[in-house]
């Protein structure tokens, strides 16, 4: 995968205690049981990471992981 997703499940790591191997790229942030605050804090962690607004339509609760580093990465280029 990407740099970015690389960077995006090493957010989940340390300030969701999910690791690398128990998550893949279709997996969604519901299934992986972050309700909407998780969510919330996951946005505003990963917008001070990457230096690029995200909105809770962007990192919702049915989006894959894949999904979330591709809006990430299209806000890097477009930045």
């Amino acid at each position: 995968m990407s740099n970015v997703y690389d960077r995006l499940i090493k957010l989940l790591a340390t300030g969701f205690g999910l690791e690398g191997h128990e998550v893949r790229p279709d997996d969604t942030f519901s299934g992986l049981e972050m309700d909407s605050l998780a969510l919330v804090e996951l946005s505003v962690s990963a917008e001070e990471e990457f230096g690029v607004p995200l909105t809770e339509e962007e990192l919702g609760a049915n989006s894959t992981l894949a999904e979330a580093a591709g809006v990430i990465e299209e806000k890097l280029k477009a930045a």
